[in-house]
């Protein structure tokens, strides 16, 4: 189903705890990582997803067809970043406001796709939370 893009995760709590107090045939609502403004609900039939987003705030309606299996395997696989940044690596940032500095990362958030780092040859070390695709590593951590 479609729903207002960013309150994906506000319209699945709804949809749950309505599928909780109520006696729908509904299976599972996924909110697939990556693909904004939709729900995908697996439901005993097609009246019983109409039933559960009925008059909910943030719905926009069905998709015309279901979804196959296939499509669904799709979006539930993980993807692997191209890079495994891990801690203590050396990276250099390829674009935003610190394009072209390096920085330590001191954290990775591989579920958000996020690393934290301290920039280096700066008078005051500062750290910064970016997404990994906007570096690269320049020197791998040595393994101990």
């Amino acid at each position: 189903m479609r729903v207002t893009s960013s309150q994906e995760k506000i319209t699945a709590d709804i949809l749950e705890n309505k599928v909780l107090k109520g006696s729908l045939p509904i299976y599972s609502l996924i909110l697939p990582t990556g693909m904004r403004g939709y729900l995908v609900i697996e439901a005993e039939s097609e009246n019983a997803c109409r039933e559960l987003i009925m008059n909910e705030p943030h719905v926009k309606g069905m998709l015309p067809s279901p979804l196959s299996e296939e499509e669904i395997s799709k979006m539930l696989t993980i993807k692997q970043t191209a890079q495994e940044i891990g801690v203590n690596d050396i990276i250099e940032f390829l674009a935003g406001p610190f394009k072209g500095y390096k920085a330590k990362v001191r954290k990775v958030d591989v579920a958000k796709d996020e690393i934290t780092v301290e920039l280096m040859d700066v008078a005051v070390p500062i750290p910064v939370t970016t997404k990994s695709n906007t570096a690269k590593i320049i020197q791998k951590a040595e393994v101990v």
